[in-house]
């Protein structure tokens, strides 16, 4: 397995060649290194749209039909038969699954950090 390729100025900083051979300057983190306790709760992925072309028929029907129910009463069922069968397609989608970039989902990086919080104190 090969090793990284840095920077050379990487090289130069870590093997201290660093403005005239002086070491380089201590880095100091502003508070303690640990992980939060909770990850901002983020959408994974973009939502399609859904029914679109459906809606937009049953909207045609309406302002042909002065917006009367009655005469477009198929195009309505066939709006809502999709967005029930949209609706039951997205509730059958496991959250558990990694996301399309490998990554989990927020709410279940929130649950393993609720599960395993961070020791930021010894006892």
């Amino acid at each position: 397995m090969a090793a990284p390729a840095y920077p050379a100025w990487v090289t130069r900083w870590v093997s201290g060649q660093w403005r005239n051979k002086k070491r380089p300057p201590r880095l100091r983190p502003p508070r303690m290194l640990a992980l939060a306790d909770k990850v901002a709760n983020r959408r994974e992925q973009a939502t399609d749209a859904t029914c679109i072309t459906e809606m937009s028929v049953m909207m045609a029907c309406w302002k042909q039909n002065d917006f009367n129910d009655a005469p477009c009463a198929q195009e309505i069922r066939i709006f809502y038969d999709c967005v029930a069968k949209a609706e039951k397609e997205r509730k059958n989608q496991d959250e558990n699954t990694l996301s399309s970039r490998g990554n989990l989902p927020s709410s279940k990086v929130n649950k393993l950090l609720g599960r395993f919080p961070q020791i930021t104190r010894y006892v």
